[in-house]
């Protein structure tokens, strides 16, 4: 089944909202608590907010398209560090995990990265999300450091800092 991966439409932010929403509460029951859940679904996928960040020329969101219906997305931002992107956000739905979507979403980033001219791709993934943790490990991502942020609402993310060395990635291909 062909499948597409393209930049978010202001059209599309609704879905991709309410998309998060399903991944979340499915994927991070067991991770995280409900409570921050709901937090960080509020916190980063408001409609308004993602429309907003559409506008910004140093973030980079992508939908996957599969039978014109969207099931993964991803979003790709410049970081404070000269020549470095953040894949921030890499999503799919349950329904369609180990089917190699995820690493077509870390080629699109790398796109993205070449097409800019930057040189580091980076990422962030919860401790506790061993089955992320173990894909992109598999992908030539490696741990570089530990992240722990305070993001209100007396929560906190707790992860990994990984870091893609691109000569590992052209092995994945």
């Amino acid at each position: 089944m062909p499948v597409n991966i393209s930049p978010l439409a202001p059209a599309d932010v609704f879905n991709i909202s309410t998309l998060a929403g399903i991944i979340w509460r499915h994927h991070y029951a067991g991770i995280i608590s409900l409570a921050q859940i709901e937090y960080m679904l509020a916190q980063r996928y408001q409609p308004d907010l993602i429309r907003e960040q559409l506008k910004n020329p140093g973030i980079w969101w992508r939908k996957l398209v599969l039978e014109e219906n969207v099931i993964g997305f991803s979003c790709c931002m410049r970081t404070a560090n000269p020549g470095e992107l953040k894949i921030d956000k890499l999503y799919i739905h349950c329904n369609h995990h180990r089917q190699g979507y995820g690493r077509k979403f870390i080629a699109d980033a790398i796109a993205i990265l070449k097409k800019n001219n930057l040189q580091s791709l980076i990422l962030t993934v919860n401790k506790q999300n061993q089955t992320a943790i173990a894909a992109y490990q598999h992908y030539g991502f490696e741990i570089t450091n530990d992240s722990i942020v305070d993001i209100g609402g007396g929560f906190f993310m707790n992860d990994y800092l990984m870091t893609l060395d691109l000569s590992r990635w052209k092995n994945h291909q």
